[in-house]
């Protein structure tokens, strides 16, 4: 066993050597594959230990400020409908592709189709 810190928490770490993995009964609930040659390695840590806010917490008190209410109440009306309709209507559950670049140029074009059916709408009125 061995204590430590990861990323400020407190934590314990303990690596079961492939002699005492081979041999041990629990070895079964213990690994993934019970066939496999290594041991196991866990981290476990410290829940009693003060932790500050996370940033969700941090978030949901915002929101639920009257500040904070007033802002998310007009973001609703102008920006939620343009990903619900990218969701939805598009597909755009997730990004198909890997990296910066190709993700940011994906997310353009459905920006792109997305303004050009709102012109195309606005011309049938």
């Amino acid at each position: 066993m061995e204590d430590g810190r990861i990323n400020g928490r407190k934590a314990t770490g303990f690596q079961g050597y492939r002699k005492y993995c081979r041999v041990c009964p629990l070895k079964a609930q213990c690994l993934r594959n019970p066939n496999q040659k290594e041991g196991r390695q866990v981290t476990f840590f410290d829940r009693s230990e003060h932790k500050e806010s996370s940033y969700i917490d941090r978030m949901k008190e915002k929101i639920d400020s009257p500040m904070g209410r007033h802002i998310y109440s007009q973001r609703l009306g102008t920006v939620e409908p343009v990903f619900g309709n990218l969701e939805a209507n598009k597909g755009l559950k997730r990004f198909t592709l890997r990296g910066e670049g190709k993700v940011n140029a994906q997310w353009l074009m459905f920006c792109m189709v997305h303004n050009i059916e709102k012109i195309a709408r606005q011309g049938n009125r």
